[in-house]
């Protein structure tokens, strides 16, 4: 069977609904060698693996407001931030029954959580500011482990005057609609030719069929592909 790799980009504004996703997303892929294949990834002779990127939600936005009231350092502030992040992801080991990882060069089967700070720190791949977020340091992962990207957040996608928009190139983010992606995101899916569903993490029932590719209600961003 071939592995399909997955990052899923969980959002901080999912702290209630975390745990019920990821439980419900281990239930479908298992979680390393506890998992049994389902009768879905049989069928289609796949095996998956589906690393969670935590957001950092009300951990980061504390890092916020010190910054707002001290005036970090852009430096200090980036990895206070990313640090946010790892509490995030140790609510998220606390909350599931997932494995966690702190390194993408060997990725389990099933779902695993990412602590980023040790590979973040070793790497230091993206610039050090507020533009930056988990958005984008999702999408490096992606891109490093060769995954399809999946951000699940609290909203159904990008809207454009009230309506849904299925589909969207990078390049138009200079356009006047309401977006969930950081600064920084858009251009790095162009640069490196990727793209990134926006799924309502809300809904697991969205979330496990666009993990096979299925058409789910989502807006789609595309880089230069």
């Amino acid at each position: 069977m071939k592995t399909v790799r997955v990052v899923i980009k969980l959002g901080g504004s999912l702290l209630s609904e975390a745990p019920e996703l990821i439980d419900r997303l281990i239930i479908e892929f298992g979680s390393g060698t506890s998992g049994a294949v389902s009768e879905k990834q049989a069928s289609e002779k796949s095996l998956y693996s589906i690393l969670i990127v935590p957001g950092g939600g009300i951990f980061t936005d504390a890092i916020r407001r010190a910054d707002e009231r001290f005036g970090l350092g852009d430096d200090a502030a980036h990895w206070m931030a990313v640090l946010g992040m790892e509490q995030y992801a140790c609510y998220l080991q606390d909350k599931s029954r997932a494995q966690v990882v702190d390194s993408i060069t060997e990725l389990p089967l099933g779902v695993s959580i990412l602590f980023p700070y040790r590979l973040l720190k070793a790497e230091d791949p993206l610039p050090h500011s507020w533009d930056v977020t988990s958005d984008t340091i999702a999408a490096w992962v992606a891109k490093q482990v060769g995954a399809l990207f999946i951000k699940a957040t609290d909203v159904d996608g990008i809207f454009r005057e009230g309506k849904l928009l299925r589909e969207i190139f990078a390049s138009d983010f200079s356009e006047n609609f309401e977006s969930c992606v950081d600064p920084f995101l858009p251009g790095f899916l162009q640069i490196n030719r990727m793209e990134c569903r926006i799924i309502n993490g809300k809904f697991p029932e969205r979330v496990i069929p666009a993990v096979y590719g299925k058409p789910v209600p989502c807006t789609t961003v595309k880089g230069n592909i």
